[in-house]
C-alpha cells in the first residue's frame, strides 16, 4: 500500500502558503536565463578548481621525489604549489566577481525588480 505525500495535512498547508508568483517567476525565461547564466561559471569553475585541488594532493602524496624539489633555499615545489592554492582561490573569486558584475546582476536586478512590483502590487500578498 503506497501514500502519496502530497495529500498529507501539512503538505496541503505548505502548498496553501505557497504564493503562485513563485511558480510563475521560477518559470520566467528572464529567471531561465538567470541559472543558465550563473551556470556557464560556477560549474566550470568549480570543476577547474577542484582537479587543480586534486592534483596537488595526489603530487602531495605520490610524486613526493618531485614535490620537494628545492627552488630556492628551503622552497621546494610543494610549498610553491600550497601557495599557488591561495592564489588561485583569490584569483578565482576575482573572476567570479568580474563576471557576476558583467553577465548577471543587471538581470538578478531585473528579476528582482519584477519579483518586487509583482508580489507588493497583488492584492493579498
Amino acid at each position: 500500500m503506497t501514500t502519496d505525500a502530497s495529500n498529507t495535512p501539512a503538505a496541503r498547508d505548505q502548498a496553501a502558503r505557497h504564493d503562485p508568483f513563485y511558480d510563475e517567476l521560477h518559470d520566467s525565461a528572464d529567471f531561465v536565463e538567470l541559472r543558465r547564466r550563473f551556470r556557464n561559471f560556477a560549474f566550470p569553475a568549480t570543476a577547474i578548481f577542484l582537479a587543480w585541488y586534486l592534483l596537488y594532493v595526489v603530487m602531495s602524496n605520490w610524486a613526493v621525489d618531485f614535490m620537494s624539489k628545492k627552488v630556492v633555499g628551503n622552497i621546494n615545489i610543494a610549498l610553491v604549489f600550497g601557495l599557488l592554492q591561495f592564489a588561485s582561490t583569490f584569483f578565482l573569486a576575482w573572476l567570479y566577481s568580474r563576471y557576476m558584475n558583467r553577465n548577471v546582476d543587471q538581470l538578478a536586478r531585473d528579476v528582482e525588480l519584477r519579483f518586487n512590483n509583482e508580489s507588493n502590487g497583488g492584492a493579498g500578498r
